[in-house]
């Protein structure tokens, strides 16, 4: 076969490949929406998003997701303000002070961390931190806000530092050279030159951790608590969107009112996340 042949089939299979995944992901969002579209007929959209009652088995059922939405958002601010200086400042010791060989071996490792699964995350979080913050923070419960925070920030820490280190160490050299031969020093010309340098990749990485987290689901479903409320202390249970679908998608009957209601905080969280992908996406694409 002529290569100019070969050379249309490849791009033909990988032009299909592309098509394939866009069609996937655009009849998931179809049937997301059209499944919790019809929540609306019971509910008000004014009453779902604002009210604080989800009440799903009461006579009526009460559909108000205000308190999970407030859970997902607090669990995420959370993990993000532990996980971005932890996963920024790890990924720029290891570009500017650690040495080759260590940061060649600490990389892998660090990823591999990405690699562990939701659920030993989320036992260890019910095992061994939840009593620990009972016995030092004195709070009533060990499953609370910050005990999901706490474990969605270390998830998220792998993806924000992979991420920046390759945005850092993509700044170009010169940069720094001219930068310590002005006078600056090593910590000046981090902060000031290599770090705005490497600003939108940065961004992207912080981004798309928060991303994770939001939607991240055995984890909050295992160690937030599980109360429907809205949050007053950093120590109170919360239930953010993912883990009530996944608590209660088992006992919904199917098409009926909770079953939809479900799809409809579903479809709520699927906004959330393009959000935050929207902005990773701008942010990547902004120059420094």
């Amino acid at each position: 076969m002529p290569i100019a042949n070969k050379e249309r089939l490849i791009h033909l299979g990988l032009a299909v490949i592309a098509f394939s995944s866009l069609l996937f992901l655009g009849l998931i969002t179809f049937f997301l929406f059209m499944e919790g579209l019809p929540v609306f007929q019971y509910v008000s959209i004014k009453e779902f998003f604002t009210g604080s009652n989800w009440y799903p088995t009461s006579n009526p059922p009460e559909f108000q997701i205000f308190p999970l939405i407030v859970g997902s958002v607090a669990v995420t601010l959370v993990a993000s303000v532990i996980a971005i200086p932890l996963g920024v400042l790890t990924a720029a010791w290891m570009t500017e002070v650690a040495p080759a060989a260590l940061r060649r071996i600490l990389k892998p490792v660090i990823e591999l961390l990405a690699a562990l699964p939701s659920v030993v995350v989320g036992f260890f979080g019910m095992i061994v931190v939840a009593p620990v913050l009972q016995d030092v923070f004195d709070a009533d419960i060990g499953l609370n806000l910050f005990n999901a925070g706490l474990m969605l920030a270390f998830m998220s820490v792998p993806t924000i530092c992979s991420i920046s280190e390759d945005a850092l160490f993509g700044v170009p050299k010169s940069l720094r050279e001219a930068s310590l031969a002005l006078g600056a020093t090593r910590w000046e010309t981090t902060a000031k030159v290599v770090i705005p340098a490497a600003f939108s990749g940065i961004g992207t990485a912080c981004m798309l951790g928060m991303s994770r987290s939001i939607g991240e689901t055995m984890v909050v479903l295992m160690v937030a608590g599980g109360a429907g409320i809205i949050p007053e202390w950093i120590f109170d249970p919360v239930r953010p969107m993912p883990a009530a679908i996944a608590a209660e998608i088992a006992e919904a009957s199917f098409r009926g009112e909770h079953y939809h209601a479900l799809f409809a905080v579903g479809m709520v969280l699927f906004l959330f996340t393009l959000a935050f992908n929207c902005v990773a996406q701008a942010v990547s694409m902004k120059k420094a």
